[in-house]
């Protein structure tokens, strides 16, 4: 018996809580009901029977091969619907999983325990005095990105959340015996449109379906959660929240590149950028609309028991005056409640503006908060709470939102850069690709001039390899629009390792530019810079670039003292651990000291933001996780003793880098290995899944180097094959090449950084699974990479046990554990199941009819196995 299978066996210690488990056990009742109404008992069967195997081939009692020959028996057709059961019965357990989670937050919450990594634990642990400093200088901005990596369709997303609801009321406690069948009728009502649903997209997004998605977000999650975030921190900062004017202040901000990422995806213009932006401000001037009405609605103050200020008397005079018939209607419906009025007219005001009525619209963000704040002052004299309970809510939110609700960042390549500006120094008839690169910039001025520069003025540049690579944007702005060009702060993305080592220079020459220089002027000396997670891994492995992009950001943290210039460092992060992904707060913890200083600023893509953002509370403490290790990453207790181990272990990160580098790419760079991958992963087929308005791969055809393809469909292919690949290849090889094991552990015990890398890398190693792997990787005919493949995941998970010191992997996350532990053996079915199929296909020995259907079969099955995995890219 393999070391894995071992480790199988002993993994059965994880025991589910009863309450996860029931719920699991009742929805996959449900489902298997559903099934057997639409497809007949006999198909409940066989999804049964290959249930069973992979149970029993998980504990040893069976093997791959029999599983093989079971899948093999059943029609294509057949093999279809039970990989869509499969997928159906992972996003219910993930659903289940998520009300554990939500349940045990708030039992948590129940009991008054202050919960460990939230602002309260903050305040806790570093004092109230030094968090109050830090919060004069605290940022978290969050930056959504249309990267595909979400597999699920919307209607399935939305499928699963009306599954959830119901749930939530079959186990609301109270509930009659009567309320409760009727709970069930609706649940299984539900899994059953949820089973009928199609997994598959039938047509590409476009990047407005991908920027309406998101707002789901922010319509469903983010508005509301925002204010409660805030609200934690004051009452953590001291006694008497809602009764006096707020000691937290605003420090969440969002971007989103929906709509404004243009590098690669030809799809997104200046006409789409503009209507993006136009789409955000039609959600947020609604948000705002409807929770000012709300308040006011609900602000029933009588004046004679909340007598109104001068100065709001006043308004209230000054609006008559300019909009008689409105003020006098609201009036007669709320008479002797002036307060109500003026937030009722302030409504009216947010409605006009966002009809374009320009008689009564609010011209800036600016001009609402001061009405607010007129009422606030108002009623903080006689009703301090209603002053500073849900209005201050409402002030927090258009503090972080504004008019535009997040900032629209533009990205573009270098290079498309440069063609442009020597088509335009030329002085000829200008490309398509130039003409649309002015274009850009001239619906950045016109967003700038409608809803302010902080709606739009950061402009990324991908590939950066000098300063003039940046001097080129301010270039094409003036060829733009001259003297009228729009504010802009260009931000360079550093990607490659050659351009991480050369980022100091970059900066030290973008000191020279003159725009650079007036910016500075004007922001107190502030510099933005990305850099970029995913292809610095899939250039040099996980371990080596971990290690480069921490070395990078002590020279750039050391950079920035010398040149008095505070630096925000922007990191392009992506949700698989191959692209920089893993626990947001553990990520935050382990930057070089010195280069948070009280700002983070990340990617959110993909299944993260739903992951993440999907629920309430779930939302409410990953952003109080972030915020609390942004305060504690900040701290110079923190800072000093992180630098110290920093320094101790130098020489051993260079060495791990540079063994686990050559290993790296020892493997693919070798001659044949690109085409190698696409024939033992669903490469080819993942194009098809129509997940974003993205191409997959730059240029046509099959890779002829890991250069042709992008990092996402890199990760999600090798995700695909159980190898995890990007996660870990290299490190046991770095590992193996530190003499001392003691050293190794010391560096693990006391090193954040080291301490991450290899706790993300076990994760990864978690969600391999040895046997079905290699029936992948043997679809290649190459039986060299094959063994060289296995030959590290076998030296990366001895060692990486050896350096934690535990005797399984996961062995000290119960949690996580837990759930890879819940999934693998269904998991293991969609392989098989896929594995049929893209062993079929890649013989080619089949009809034209028989291919489309194994197609469909191989695109369900890497649904599932995304939606088992939880993580696509």
């Amino acid at each position: 018996m393999t070391d894995q299978a071992v480790e199988r066996r002993s993994a059965a210690v994880v025991e589910m809580p009863d309450e996860l488990r029931r719920d699991v056990k009742l929805l996959g009742r449900l489902l298997g009901d559903v099934i057997a109404e639409q497809g007949g008992k006999d198909l409940l069967a066989d999804v049964e029977r290959l249930r069973k195997a992979v149970i029993a081939a998980r504990r040893g009692e069976a093997s791959a091969d029999e599983i093989a020959a079971m899948v093999a028996e059943w029609e294509i057709d057949r093999a279809v619907l039970i990989a869509r059961a499969f997928t159906c019965y992972f996003h219910l357990a993930n659903l289940a999983e998520e009300h554990y989670r939500i349940r045990t937050l708030r039992e948590r919450d129940a009991e008054g325990e202050v919960l460990k990594e939230s602002l309260a634990h903050a305040v806790q642990e570093l004092g109230t005095a030094r968090v109050q400093e830090l919060v004069e200088e605290l940022e978290l901005h969050p930056v959504l990105t249309a990267h595909p990596t979400e597999a699920r369709r919307r209607a399935v997303v939305t499928a699963i959340q009306r599954v959830s609801t119901q749930l939530t009321e079959y186990n609301s406690p109270g509930r009659g015996a009567s309320e409760r069948e009727e709970s069930l009728r609706r649940l299984l009502e539900e899994i059953d449109l949820l089973w009928r649903t199609a997994q598959l997209r039938d047509t590409k997004l476009d990047p407005l379906d991908e920027v309406r998605t998101a707002m789901a977000a922010f319509d469903e999650t983010l508005f509301r959660v925002v204010p409660q975030v805030y609200r934690s921190l004051d009452a953590a900062l001291g006694e008497g929240t809602g009764t006096r004017s707020p000691l937290a202040r605003p420090f969440i901000r969002y971007g989103s590149w929906i709509g404004g990422d243009r590098d690669g995806n030809p799809n997104v213009t200046a006409k789409v950028t503009r209507e993006a932006v136009l789409i955000q401000a039609e959600h947020v001037l609604t948000a705002l609309e409807t929770a000012t009405t709300r308040i006011a609605r609900t602000l029933t103050a009588n004046a004679q028991y909340a007598a109104p200020s001068r100065e709001l008397r006043s308004a209230i005079s000054t609006a008559e005056d300019a909009h008689p018939d409105l003020v006098s209607e609201l009036a007669t419906r709320s008479p002797q409640e002036p307060h109500r009025q003026w937030l009722l007219y302030v409504a009216a005001r947010i409605s006009a503006t966002n009809q374009r009525d320009l008689d009564l619209a609010y011209r800036a963000p600016a001009e609402l908060l001061a009405d607010l704040r007129l009422a606030q002052e108002s009623l903080a004299g006689h009703a301090a709470r209603q002053a500073y309970g849900e209005l201050q809510h409402l002030i927090w939110q258009v503090e972080t939102f504004g008019f535009h609700l997040a900032e629209l960042e533009v990205r573009q390549h270098s290079q498309v850069h440069a063609t442009a500006l020597a088509e335009i120094r030329a002085g000829g008839a200008l490309s398509p690709i130039t003409e649309e690169v002015l274009s850009t910039i001239r619906v950045i001025s016109w967003i700038q001039e409608r809803f302010g520069v902080n709606a739009c003025s950061r402009y990324v540049v991908s590939f950066t390899r000098s300063a003039d690579d940046v001097a080129a944007v301010y270039e094409l702005a003036e060829a733009a629009l001259g003297m009228r060009a729009p504010v802009l702060d260009v931000v360079p993305l550093f990607e490659s390792g050659a351009d991480l080592d050369n980022a100091p220079g970059v900066l030290t020459g973008m000191l020279e530019i003159p725009k650079v220089q007036t910016r500075l002027d004007t922001t107190g000396r502030r510099m933005e810079i990305m850099l970029g997670y995913s292809d610095s891994a899939k250039e040099l492995g996980p371990a080596a670039a971990t290690l480069k992009l921490y070395q990078t950001q002590e020279r750039l943290t050391e950079w920035a003292r010398e040149h008095e210039v505070k630096l925000r460092l922007f990191h392009g992060r992506g949700g698989a651990l191959g692209r920089g992904g893993g626990p947001a707060n553990r990520a935050v913890l382990a930057q070089a000291p010195g280069s948070v200083a009280g700002r983070f600023k990340v990617t959110e893509q993909g299944e993260v933001i739903f992951a993440r953002y999907g629920h309430m509370a779930i939302a409410r403490r990953h952003m109080e996780q972030v915020a609390n290790a942004v305060l504690l990453a900040s701290s110079p207790t923190n800072g000093s003793r992180t630098a110290a181990a920093a320094a101790r272990f130098r020489s051993l990160a260079e060495q791990v880098a540079s063994a686990s580098e050559g290993a790296y790419r020892a493997l693919t760079e070798a001659p044949g290995f690109p085409e190698w991958f696409a024939l033992v992963s669903p490469l080819e087929e993942i194009g098809s899944l129509r997940l974003g308005s993205r191409p997959a791969r730059r240029g046509l055809g099959a890779p002829r180097s890991l250069d042709d393809l992008r990092a996402i469909p890199w990760v999600f292919a090798w995700a695909q094959t159980r190898v995890n690949l990007p996660g870990w290849y290299g490190l046991g090889s770095g590992l193996a090449s530190v003499a001392s094991v003691e050293e190794l552990r010391a560096a693990y015990e006391e090193w954040p950084l080291f301490n991450a890398m290899l706790d993300n890398a076990e994760m990864s190693l978690a969600k391999t699974d040895r046997s079905i792997a290699e029936r992948y990787l043997a679809l290649g005919g190459r039986n060299d990479f094959a063994g060289q493949v296995m030959a590290e995941y076998d030296l990366t998970r001895k060692l990486v046990l050896q350096v934690t010191g535990h005797t399984r992997l996961l062995e000290n996350r119960k949690v996580l554990s837990r759930a890879v532990q819940l999934r693998d053996p269904y998991v293991d079915a969609l392989s098989h199941l896929q594995l049929r199929a893209l062993t079929a296909l890649r013989k080619g020995e089949v009809s034209e009819r028989e291919a489309e259907r194994l197609s469909t079969l191989l695109l369900l099955s890497v649904n599932g196995v995304a939606a088992g995995l939880q993580n696509t890219g």
